[in-house]
Order: structure tokens, then C-alpha cells, then sequence
């Protein structure tokens, strides 16, 4: 392999790949779980908070196998992914109808989830009911919002997570470099779900909650991963939503996705296309994000 290859965010070139495959002679009785181990020891490949990054590394190995770059030794055990196997407990709740004027609902309450075994229970069942998407678990970094109104009634759930690894409209509108974008991706989040759920119906409350969680994102972001973000992105579906809710919120609708998935390798695929939304979190995003233009 004479060129670099940019795998789970890590430029791979020759001597990255040659480092592979040395690790792979030398172990007489290799395991997929000790080599991702090791590949992050060697390469110090640590999250912020210093974990060893062993799944991304492992998903890594993966990649250049598919490519036929390596040949890793068989898979002893099926992974010990505990999500893959989750079922989601549908909770009871209440649901009778909610309406009139926002200032009813005041104040919000909103909840950051991760850490609070009772209300992750409650967000999980809502999304997973109610969202069209529906939810099973969140992988990677994230955060979770369960909003509530004044009387405790459940309004609303938001999931953060991951950014798209490519979408060729929020890469322009930012404007960096595809060499650089492994690097900064990590600034940018997505908005993975967002659910006002059915019996609530209050004008302007949908605009009003993406505004208080985003004012609050970038902090509580920073607090449990020890990372700074500078956007935040999201894609709406254009045949069932028309983004009205983020317009009003002051996001920014850049253009439109291609309709394809990124599980898609061999372009023979076709989802929905979405609209592309983005939320500068600070005025100096572009700085932050390495683009000087």
C-alpha cells in the first residue's frame, strides 16, 4: 500500500500497516481482543479521559482485512456486545393531552440522563415507542435529555452522539480540508433523535427545547468526555418533516444528503433523502475547527 487510508479517524499509511502486520507475526496465538489492545498501546490511542480506544482499533483491523491488507486470526468468541442483545422495557406512563401556551409548561425542567438510572428508563421507553426511528441503545459518546414541564409530565427526549463520518453538504458549508476532517471531527455532534412526544401539542415548545439544550451541550459535552464541541448537525427526513422546528431555533439548513447509507459500500442502496441542519455552539466555530478561510 503506497497511499494513506483514513480509518476510524487515523491516517493508516505503510508504516502504520506494516506496524499491523508485525504485531500480527509476533503473537504465536493471536486473539482480535489482545491485538486492538496492543494496536492502541503502540499507538497511544486513548480518549480523552485515557481509556484504551480497543473497539475503534478493533473496527479498525476489520477495515483493512475487508481491504485484504491483513489476515486476522479467527474470531474464538462472539462478541460481548451487550447492546446488540438489549430489550427495552415499555414503561407505563401517563398520556393525556397537552396543550395551550408554552408559559403553561414553565419551567422546564431538563435532564442530562446518562448517570440516572430511573429517567434513562423513562427516555429509553419513550424513544423507543414513539420515535418513528424507534431506539434500541446509543454507542459512542452521547448524551440524553429527558425535558419535563413544571408538573413533571414528560415533554420531550434528545439524543446526542456521533457526528456522520462523511456528508458532503455540512463538509462544505464548514469548509475544511477531507485530509483534516479525522481530526476535528470530534468537535462536531449529531443530533441523533429529537421526539416531542404524541400527546403534547404547544406551539413553539420544539424550538424553545433545541435552544435550552444547546446552550447547555457544549458544557455538559466537555464535563463527561473531557472534549470541546464547536457544531452540531442533524438530518431531517424531507418526505415526513420539513425542519420548521430548527429553522426557528436558528440552525442552519446546508443542503441536502445524497440518499444514500453509509452502510452502503457498493452504492446500491436507497434511503430517504434528508436535509442537512447545522448549530454553530460558539461564533468562533470555524477557528476552533482549524479553517482559516
Amino acid at each position: 500500500m503506497e497511499t494513506s487510508l483514513v480509518l476510524q479517524g487515523r491516517r493508516v499509511g505503510p508504516t502504520e500497516l506494516q506496524q499491523v502486520r508485525q504485531l500480527l507475526a509476533a503473537e504465536p496465538t493471536p486473539s482480535r481482543y489482545r491485538l486492538s489492545r496492543q494496536l492502541c498501546d503502540l499507538w497511544d490511542w486513548r480518549s480523552p479521559t485515557g481509556q484504551l480506544k480497543d473497539m475503534a482499533a478493533r473496527s479498525l483491523l476489520l477495515k483493512l482485512e475487508q481491504r485484504g491488507l491483513v489476515t486476522l486470526p479467527p474470531r474464538r468468541l462472539a462478541s460481548p456486545n451487550r447492546m446488540r442483545h438489549k430489550q427495552l422495557r415499555c414503561l407505563q406512563h401517563a398520556s393525556v393531552p397537552v396543550s395551550g401556551p408554552l408559559s403553561d409548561l414553565m419551567p422546564l425542567h431538563i435532564i442530562e440522563v446518562s448517570q440516572r438510572p430511573d429517567a434513562l428508563a423513562v427516555f429509553e421507553s419513550l424513544l423507543h415507542q414513539y420515535h418513528y426511528l424507534s431506539y434500541t441503545s446509543a454507542v459512542g459518546h452521547n448524551l440524553k435529555y429527558l425535558v419535563r414541564d413544571r408538573q413533571g409530565r414528560e415533554l420531550a427526549c434528545l439524543l446526542f452522539g456521533a457526528a456522520a463520518w462523511r456528508c458532503a453538504a455540512r463538509d462544505r458549508f464548514l469548509g475544511w480540508d477531507p485530509l483534516a476532517r479525522p481530526e476535528v471531527l470530534a468537535r462536531v455532534c449529531n443530533n441523533a433523535r429529537f421526539l416531542i412526544v404524541p400527546w403534547v401539542q404547544v406551539p413553539h415548545l420544539a424550538s424553545h427545547i433545541l435552544g435550552r439544550v444547546t446552550a447547555r451541550l457544549r458544557r455538559d459535552w466537555r464535563a463527561k468526555y473531557a472534549m470541546t464541541l464547536s457544531v452540531v448537525e442533524t438530518f431531517v427526513q424531507m418526505d415526513r418533516f420539513r425542519g420548521t422546528c430548527y429553522r426557528a431555533a436558528n440552525w442552519i439548513e446546508v443542503g441536502q444528503t445524497t440518499g444514500r447509507s453509509r452502510q452502503d459500500r457498493y452504492n446500491r442502496l436507497i434511503v430517504p433523502q434528508k436535509s442537512v441542519w447545522l448549530y454553530p455552539l460558539v461564533p468562533s466555530f470555524r477557528r476552533e475547527l482549524g479553517v482559516t478561510a
